[in-house]
């Protein structure tokens, strides 16, 4: 009875069922997002990489920004990723205890059921990150990682990035070329004939 059950159906049901965990769950998210907003807001005032919020962009290096994300993201791991994994990972698995056989059969039976759909999360896949770490290695070669700004043109900084893609199609482009000629005089054209 309870598989069919449409999902919208199944899922106001829950709601009803469980509206004090839902609201405690929001009122968390919340008050980790306001967390997470002061935690960016006094670091930035209160950063030695950046003169305490003074700096002009010109006086910023590749150096300075990459320190200065590694910081934010293990500040605002240590104040809300850290408290939010631990009060939900501890509140998820007391609700889960609490939760009767019935819901957790029906929970698990709707898991298995949309396990076999085909997902599709869309997303860049890492494609920026990927280019902006390329592009740091490529202005390290080139001994301008600590160079501000300010002391190059506009396009200094833009024609390094077209650099950057280049290496990456030579370094990443010609194995790929060779494997795929490896793989159509091996198997591709030998299923053919």
């Amino acid at each position: 009875m309870s598989e069919e059950k449409s999902e919208e159906t199944y899922w106001k049901e829950f709601a009803k069922k469980h509206w004090n965990l839902i609201a405690v769950a929001i009122a968390a998210c919340v008050i980790l997002f306001i967390v997470g907003l002061l935690v960016l807001i006094l670091y930035i005032n209160s950063s030695p990489i950046g003169g305490m919020g003074t700096w002009t962009f010109d006086q910023w290096t590749l150096n300075n920004i990459v320190g200065f994300i590694i910081q934010i993201v293990l500040w605002e791991l240590l104040f809300v990723g850290l408290p939010a994994g631990v009060f939900f990972g501890v509140g998820g698995y007391l609700w889960w205890t609490r939760l009767s056989d019935e819901d957790k059969q029906e929970m698990k039976a709707r898991d298995k059921k949309k396990s076999h759909r085909k997902r599709n999360a869309g997303g860049s896949g890492g494609g920026g990150f990927f280019m902006f770490i390329a592009y740091c290695i490529y202005l390290a070669g080139q001994g301008r990682y600590d160079t501000p700004f300010g002391n190059e043109s506009y396009s200094y900084w833009v024609f390094a990035w077209f650099f950057t893609l280049m290496w990456i199609f030579i370094i990443i482009g010609i194995p790929v070329v060779i494997i795929l000629i490896i793989v159509y005089f091996t198997v591709w054209r030998k299923k053919s004939e």
